[in-house]
This record gives C-alpha cells, structure tokens and sequence, in this order.
C-alpha cells in the first residue's frame, strides 16, 4: 500500500461516515441538540471505526483517533454556528457546509502525511485493488448522496426555491433521479459512450419540460446541470489522475 491508496482509502471512510451512513434524521438532531445530542458521539465512533478499519493497519489506531476528535469539535462547533446572530459570522453560514468538508479532508491529508513521517506503512492484509479501481469507487460513491447535499447547498447559497411546489411531486424523486443520471453519467464516460450522456441529457430536458417557463422548469434546469456537470467534474478527475 503507498500513500495515494491511504489517502483514496480514508476518503472512501468519510464519505461513508459522513453521508451515507448518516441520516437525515441523525444530522436534524445533531443540528438541534449540537454537543448534547448522542447521535454526535454515535457518528464519531462510526467515523472512527471505519477510518481504522480502512486503514488496514494496526499502528494507525491514534491517527484513526484524531481524526474522530477533530470531526467531533468541527461537527459541534459547527452546529452552533447557526445560531450566532453576530453579523461578521453570518456570511459564513452559507458556506459552512464546504469549510467543514474541508477541514475533514485536510484534517486528513495532514495525519497521513505525518503517520508517513513517523511510521512505515504496513497493512496487515495485502490491498489488491489499484488505486485507479479505488477512485473510480470513490467518484461512484460522491455521485451518490454527497451529490445531492452539494447541489442542496449550491441552492441555498443562490436562495433557489420553487415556488408554488405541486403536491404531486413524489417525495425524494428528484434525488433518486439525480442518482441514476450522475451514475450512469459516470459509467458512460468511463466506458468512452461520450454521445449517449447527450441522448440523456436531451431525454431528461424533454420529458421534465412543462411547456410555460415557471419556477419549477428553472429549478430542475439548474439541478440537471449541475448534477451531469458533478458528475463529468469525477470523470475528468478520475481519468487526469494517474495513481
């Protein structure tokens, strides 16, 4: 193991840790209770459990445990944030969501360069996989959930709302739609079908169009543009980075 597919490795658990396996339910009673709520502790420890267990190495248990803590005291902090009314704060409210990701990522990035420094790395079963096959997980998993908070906070930074919503929206539709387009998006760019991406983009456009210009028809052109575009975005990087 070298320290690109460390570094793939402990991506791979934050975005388990801090998406997937992290409800919608869990993050509204963190964002009420902040350091008093248990589901924080219980979300510390999964993200420990799985930076450890992906590791794949005995003598990362301390790194494994830092990186828990400064999730713990950014997550806290974090929450209690909102509710400052100081005027100077306010403005970073909007963008709280990408300062915390990247402190976790950085937060990262730094613990493995120092467990590099300090101690070999030596994993205790043999990693198989590339380190390309790994991204291409990684970029796979981002094309999930992560994707769909990111395009949620890019509408809440630009305050983009529909106005007006139809009670016959399926509830959760959109997200679900928004998955099978970034992953077929990004398996067809992995597989070189360059032109098919078109015929869906051209297919969503039409079967969403409503035949008046309205809040509705706005607010899905921007989310399918930015959710192709998310997803070209990892198929760019996967193919740029030869790891």
């Amino acid at each position: 193991m070298d320290l690109c597919k460390l570094f793939i490795l402990q991506l791979i658990a934050q975005i388990l840790a801090d998406f997937i396996f992290q409800t919608d339910l869990w993050t509204r009673h963190k964002r009420r209770y902040g350091f008093r709520s248990k589901i924080l502790y219980w979300h510390v420890l999964i993200v420990f459990i799985l930076s450890y267990g992906l590791s794949f190495q005995w003598n990362f248990f301390l790194f494994s445990l830092i990186i828990s803590l400064v999730h713990f005291v950014v997550d806290g902090f974090k929450i209690g944030i909102g509710d400052f009314k100081i005027r100077r704060i306010k403005p970073f409210k909007k963008i709280i969501f990408f300062i915390d990701q990247f402190i976790h990522i950085g937060t990262l990035a730094i613990s493995i360069l120092i467990f590099n420094c300090l101690l070999d790395i030596n994993p205790y079963v043999s990693i198989r996989i590339s380190n390309h096959h790994l991204l291409i997980i990684l970029g796979y998993l981002v094309c999930l959930k992560p994707a769909n908070i990111l395009i949620r906070e890019i509408f809440s930074i630009y305050k983009l709302k529909i106005i007006n919503k139809p009670k016959e929206d399926l509830l959760n539709a959109g997200k679900l739609i928004g998955n099978i387009e970034r992953v077929l998006t990004l398996t067809l760019l992995l597989i070189g079908q360059y032109e098919a991406i078109g015929f869906i983009i051209a297919g969503k456009s039409i079967l969403r169009y409503e035949g008046e210009k309205s809040s509705k028809t706005e607010y899905v052109l921007v989310g399918t543009l930015l959710s192709f575009g998310i997803a070209i975005i990892i198929g760019i990087i996967i193919f740029k980075l030869h790891i």
